[in-house]
């Protein structure tokens, strides 16, 4: 379904227990709310699920112009607000988990918990030129040319290899993405820099990381869990960065023992 927010056409689906809590679900950069899908038959019995397109990505939108945080921000409260939805639990990875981190610093009051995944919370000076390298190869040549790194850091070489199907489902998300969406949302990830407020988020927090996650890091991780009072860390094995996929199981086990 889709619903207009803050000038934007946003893309969602609501399902689950209609008396249950609600939980939002915000997907990574090159992916859309199909990223969850390995997710919904644990959710969805017990929780409301509220899945949707970031702007710039699957059936939402996608303006010219590099956007904020803080626009990804109030376009999910906008959402929400639109569809009545005062408290809810926030689950994010990367992008969604940078996203999630905005939402948590200004909007504390109306989530129950918060889940981060495979995130960051600064992006450092020295990898400034390799966001304005993927910039560049996405302005000038597609996303197609990209689809080989993303899914080498995405997943470790093991699952690349037994497990095509699942594969080719992300790799279509990537190839779906429409280019001025990937640049617009590349440049609110390159600004990211909430390191040192973490400490200000209140709420009950899950971070998880896949243990060989290459482009953010267990480092990473641990040094958001560090920063907010009130969190855990599960490191999975075995998994790179979308550990939700590639560890579907762990995950899952993990994320149903908090939110219950």
């Amino acid at each position: 379904m889709k619903i207009e927010i803050n000038g934007l056409n946003i893309n969602y689906e609501l399902s689950g227990n209609e008396d249950g809590p609600v939980v939002i679900m915000s997907h990574s950069l090159c992916t859309n709310l199909d990223m969850w899908y390995l997710q919904m038959a644990v959710l969805e019995p017990g929780f409301r699920v509220l899945r949707y397109d970031t702007r710039g990505h699957g059936h939402s939108d996608a303006p010219d112009g590099a956007y904020t945080l803080d626009q990804l921000a109030d376009d999910a409260m906008g959402l929400l607000d639109a569809l009545g939805i005062d408290r809810f639990h926030w689950v994010g990875i990367s992008m969604g988990g940078m996203i999630g981190q905005n939402v948590a610093l200004n909007h504390a009051d109306r989530l129950q918990s918060l889940v981060l995944c495979d995130t960051a919370a600064i992006m450092p000076e020295d990898v400034q030129p390799l966001w304005e390298e993927r910039i560049s190869a996405a302005k000038n040549q597609g996303m197609q040319p990209m689809v080989k790194e993303i899914l080498q850091r995405w997943f470790t070489q093991s699952f690349l290899s037994k497990y095509p199907p699942e594969v080719r489902r992300i790799t279509d998300q990537i190839l779906e993405t429409p280019v001025t969406g990937y640049i617009g949302c590349s440049e609110a990830i390159r600004r990211l820099d909430y390191l040192e407020r973490l400490s200000e988020i209140p709420i009950p927090t899950l971070i998880i990381v896949g243990e060989e996650d290459p482009g953010t890091p267990v480092e990473a991780s641990e040094a958001i869990h560090a920063r907010i009072p009130d969190s855990q860390l599960n490191i999975i094995p075995s998994a790179a960065h979308l550990c939700n996929l590639e560890q579907a199981e762990s995950f899952n086990k993990i994320l149903m023992d908090f939110l219950q």
